[in-house]
């Protein structure tokens, strides 16, 4: 296992393109790490650099306090797996898993080799595809492979870049707990790249958000949820995404397209000066009044439906509006680092599966002001950030991982005690 630090670390391009722009970054021991971000974000950049297949401009590269900026990948003692899996098509499971031993000549027997081939087919599942070739194999299944050469290597860490795009949503979601479930078992440090946030936030004990070269916050996926630090983030992360909402500042109300908000008192000052700001509020946090579950403070309000979808558990309703033409120009620059589309800009709601809305419909909708985030459109800065709460959040998260790693490590302990008494 390692704890890998980055130090300013920058990689700039023949041509002067800033790919990574001074990220400083500290991955503990045995820590889940996700690098998610947006198309072009560098998070893949980042990734090779650790692992040395991109040479690093300036900066330092840590493995255990160990500078490795001019360590050759073989020198590193880190494990990759690919997008693509990497595996040789000409090579059984077995031999593919193997093959990582079998190249440090003369360093494992065959005994050795065996032992740890099947100790990682075991924990993978893959007993029973040893002797098959990958063209016979699932995408589900190729994948575990790529993941079992990686285990054999007994490497400091391990480097994923992207996995999972290659299958379906299903399979997505089944190798997420592999993926997970293995780590965890491992205790390994782990880093992990995907632009897919749900996978972010399932499987990361923290996540690093980049924009364009630029580290944007490192946090759980709990503090980058409810205490994101700037448009950015709030817009990313999140499934459907925050609403942006252009506001008003008029004395001690927020006007919106829809309703007008109490500003609390923590944030009067802080928008003192400000005649526009934009204003987050979750899907989730917008209720269907009809239904009697409203927060005390909530404020309520008329809108036309124009679509509804219905999922079965949950009910999304979405509501067009026009944006301030002060904030627009903030919100076409937000949607385009965000690979959005340039779409009309509209209200989503996330509701409860037992509400009647219908598209055409006239809803009374209501919100807590408490929930709602407000952020400063010229720099992008969240003004209503508890970082008291940050700092809760994020001391509870790492407890959390500390008790999931005691426990894998006390389920594999009582596995290897059992497995021991039966021989």
């Amino acid at each position: 296992m390692a704890e890998i630090t980055l130090h300013n670390v920058v990689k700039e391009y023949g041509d002067g393109f800033l790919a990574i722009k001074g990220v400083d970054l500290d991955i503990k021991d045995g820590e889940f790490m996700i690098f998610v971000g947006p198309s072009g974000s560098g998070k893949s950049t980042l990734l090779r650099m650790v692992v040395g297949l991109e040479d690093i401009t300036s900066g330092d590269m840590m493995i255990d306090g160990k500078k490795v900026n001019d360590l050759a990948p073989r020198d590193r003692n880190l494990s990759m797996v690919f997008q693509n899996y990497a595996l040789y098509p000409h090579l059984s499971v077995f031999e593919n898993i193997a093959f990582p031993l079998r190249l440090a000549k003369g360093k494992h027997s065959e005994a050795e080799i065996r032992e740890k081939v099947q100790a990682a087919s075991r924990m993978l599942e893959l007993d029973e595809h040893l002797e098959r070739k990958p063209s016979n194999l699932s995408g589900g299944q190729r994948q575990r492979v790529a993941m079992g050469r990686a285990i054999v290597r007994d490497a400091d860490a391990f480097l994923f870049d992207e996995p999972l795009s290659n299958l379906d949503a299903k399979l997505r979601g089944q190798m997420r707990t592999e993926i997970s479930r293995m780590q965890r078992r491992l205790g390994v440090t782990t880093i992990y790249v995907t632009h897919d946030q749900t996978e972010a936030l399932t499987l990361g004990d923290r996540v690093a958000v980049l924009k364009k070269g630029e580290l944007q916050q490192v946090a759980s996926p709990r503090e980058l949820y409810e205490q994101p630090v700037n448009l950015f983030v709030a817009g990313f992360i999140g499934t459907p995404p925050m609403n942006f909402l252009p506001a008003q500042v008029d004395g001690s109300m927020l006007r919106l397209p829809f309703v007008s908000a109490p500003i609390p008192s923590e944030l009067a000052a802080k928008l003192e000066g400000k005649d526009i700001v934009i204003v987050g509020i979750r899907p989730e946090y917008i209720k269907d009044a009809s239904l009697g579950d409203v927060a005390d403070g909530s404020v309520t309000f008329d809108v036309d439906v124009d679509v509804t979808e219905w999922l079965g558990n949950e009910q999304y309703a979405y509501i067009p509006f026009e944006a301030d033409e002060s904030v627009r120009a903030t919100l076409d620059e937000l949607d385009r680092d965000l690979d959005g589309e340039g779409m009309r800009t509209q209200m989503i709601v996330n509701l409860d599966a037992r509400s009647r809305i219908r598209e055409g419909d006239t809803a009374e909708l209501a919100f807590d002001p408490a929930l709602m985030h407000v952020f400063d459109p010229e720099t992008g800065a969240n003004f209503t950030r508890d970082d008291a709460r940050a700092e809760e959040i994020a001391r509870e998260s790492e407890e959390d991982r500390k008790r999931a790693l005691e426990r894998a490590r006390d389920r594999d302990n009582a596995v290897r005690e059992r497995e021991a008494a039966q021989a």
